[in-house]
């Protein structure tokens, strides 16, 4: 197969087909639990969003290997539910923490958020296991084309071709604001890249000097945590 020249990574005039930490009205397309390989047992809780349709924007496929299904309306990007992965463990002070709560607990302020709590409450009792909660809120849940506004975090990684990208999260609760809520609710994070909780970045790393004038390779191309109460 030859080189594409359709499919880059950009859209409507060099416009990213992916999003980037700050705030942004999103939908959430889907809602996956990701094996986090290091903790036994943990996982991540992976949203993948979108932004409202952006007129004469060119987004990726929805399923590259079925073009019939057509492209994104809008910018997309894979959005993990907190920084850190769901385990059982314990807090330095010792506080229990139990896995299926702590997501159940996520899972139920997002409800709150997009106005389907009434799903969440129904669900007492009626699956065995997380996973299968998860299965059957994609599946049942009324959540589809609902847009929130969310404070997208993230943290910075160099890919392979040499390019800064960001790994992306929810930032944790601070101040009575949170990183999810109803549009134009008040109550949603600002996005502040000087805040570590929001934007983790690379090391600045020096690589060649020219007299007074240094280049760097840090350059980016073209259960109180989820309160809403």
């Amino acid at each position: 197969m030859g080189l594409s020249t359709t499919d880059l990574g950009t859209g409507k005039a060099g416009l990213p087909k992916t999003i980037s930490p700050g705030n942004h009205e999103l939908k959430i397309n889907n809602i996956k639990l990701e094996e986090f390989r290091f903790i036994n047992g943990a996982y991540h809780i992976i949203l993948d969003v979108e932004t409202k349709p952006i007129e004469g924007f060119e987004g990726f496929f929805r399923d590259k290997d079925d073009e019939s299904k057509g492209r994104y309306e809008g910018q997309i990007g894979r959005l993990k539910a907190s920084q850190y992965a769901f385990a059982d463990g314990q807090t330095k002070s010792g506080v229990k923490i139990e896995r299926n709560r702590s997501i159940l607990i996520f899972l139920q302020n997002l409800s709150n958020a997009l106005g389907i709590n009434d799903w969440f409450l129904e669900q007492d009792g009626s699956h065995e296991t997380i996973e299968d909660f998860v299965k059957a809120f994609n599946e049942s849940a009324s959540y589809h084309d609902k847009f929130l506004e969310f404070c997208v975090g993230g943290k910075e990684y160099m890919s392979k071709s040499g390019y800064v990208n960001f790994d992306l999260h929810l930032p944790k609760a601070q101040n009575g604001k949170y990183a999810f809520g109803q549009l134009e609710c008040g109550k949603t994070l600002i996005y502040d890249e000087n805040n570590i909780n929001h934007l983790k970045k690379l090391p600045v790393k020096e690589v060649e000097t020219f007299g007074e004038e240094t280049l760097s390779m840090n350059g980016s191309a073209s259960s109180e945590d989820f309160s809403l109460d």
